[in-house]
């Protein structure tokens, strides 16, 4: 991908692509302004890509990915003559969403909704330049009737489960579903239930985890316990040690997660903040299970069952999904049973 396609060369000198497949998700751009600009960076650097908004060039701003003679930047610096921008972005978006004959588990459907079990490895919209492979991909192949509330990337995507985790997900079918629904999980009135392996067993079997999330200071893509001076939002977890289990000399536990807030990973953050995180989390400190040719080694963590109110009849619904096939042998190997 040519990095410097709409930027005119009296403004830039240089811009990089990634140099290898690793890297293929974002574009690294290094600008040698030749001028004063009037202009704040962040409407000087939206006019030059077109695809991404001043407010997702504010967000790379927040997020030190925008840095000036190599340090971080304001949103409203005015870049000067001389001044060296370097700035890693999300690459253009392709303009069709290719429809892919992904397996889909569904659950439950209606005129309304779907309700489907994520399988694990699977991301559920495209972005970063991952614009294939994805549940979206598999929901255009099943079908053309979904909500267009978030746009033509996330047809009927009312809420995201990590790529790792299993689960059940709800996916709007019209846009009337969509806001219905959307209102629920707004007012968090939507109760959620998880399973979750983790190493060790906490020392009280029931409890509350209270503890404000935000953006970890070191590593972009992870989330960190922070105070809420420091960034971090309230996040509230509470669990429930279902079952006590052991494997390799090693304890561990099956616990059931509510969570009472919708963090970015917020119940792989509390577990861990609390010494027990998920087996093969290895984000958060989970280390993989591995014995007599087995190895468990993504985020044990299943999105059990759903509780919400219906859109079309407003009837009270609770729907379950099957826990994933390997971590229903992960817990089998420890002497527990599936719920």
């Amino acid at each position: 991908m040519s990095a410097d396609a709409d930027i005119p060369q009296d403004e830039i000198d240089l811009a990089d692509s990634p140099d290898s497949p690793e890297e293929a998700e974002v574009v690294h751009f290094h600008f040698q302004a030749s001028k004063t600009q009037t202009r704040r960076i962040d409407q000087f650097l939206t006019d030059r890509l077109p695809w991404l908004s001043r407010s997702a060039v504010q967000r790379l701003i927040e997020d030190q990915l925008v840095k000036v003679n190599a340090q971080p930047t304001k949103a409203s610096y005015k870049i000067k003559t001389g001044d060296v921008v370097d700035m890693v972005t999300p690459p253009q978006p392709v303009n069709d969403l290719a429809p892919e004959p992904i397996p889909l588990q569904i659950i439950y459907e209606d005129e309304h909704f779907l309700a489907l079990n994520k399988q694990a490895n699977l991301i559920v919209h495209p972005a970063r330049g991952r614009w294939t492979g994805t549940l979206v991909n598999g929901l255009a192949h099943y079908g053309q009737k979904w909500s267009t509330v978030n746009g033509p990337w996330r047809p009927g995507i009312l809420h995201r489960l990590d790529r790792n985790t299993t689960g059940i997900m709800l996916v709007a079918k019209s846009d009337e579903a969509h806001w219905r629904l959307a209102r629920q999980f707004e007012n968090r009135t939507i109760q959620k239930t998880y399973l979750a392996v983790v190493q060790g067993v906490p020392p009280l079997l029931a409890d509350v985890i209270d503890l404000p999330i935000g953006k970890d200071r070191y590593a972009r893509e992870k989330q960190a316990v922070r105070k809420l001076e420091n960034g971090g939002r309230p996040a509230v977890t509470t669990y429930q040690v279902l079952q006590r289990l052991a494997g390799g000399g090693r304890e561990f536990s099956l616990v059931k997660l509510l969570p009472k807030t919708g963090r970015t990973h917020q119940l792989r953050v509390h577990m861990s903040a609390i010494g027990h995180p998920l087996v093969g989390d290895s984000m958060y400190g989970g280390r993989p299970l591995e014995a007599d040719g087995f190895r468990f080694e993504r985020q044990a963590l299943h999105a059990y069952e759903i509780t919400f109110v219906h859109p079309g009849n407003l009837q009270t619904v609770t729907l379950r999904a099957p826990i994933a096939e390997d971590m229903r042998e992960l817990i089998a190997r420890l002497g527990g049973s599936a719920v």
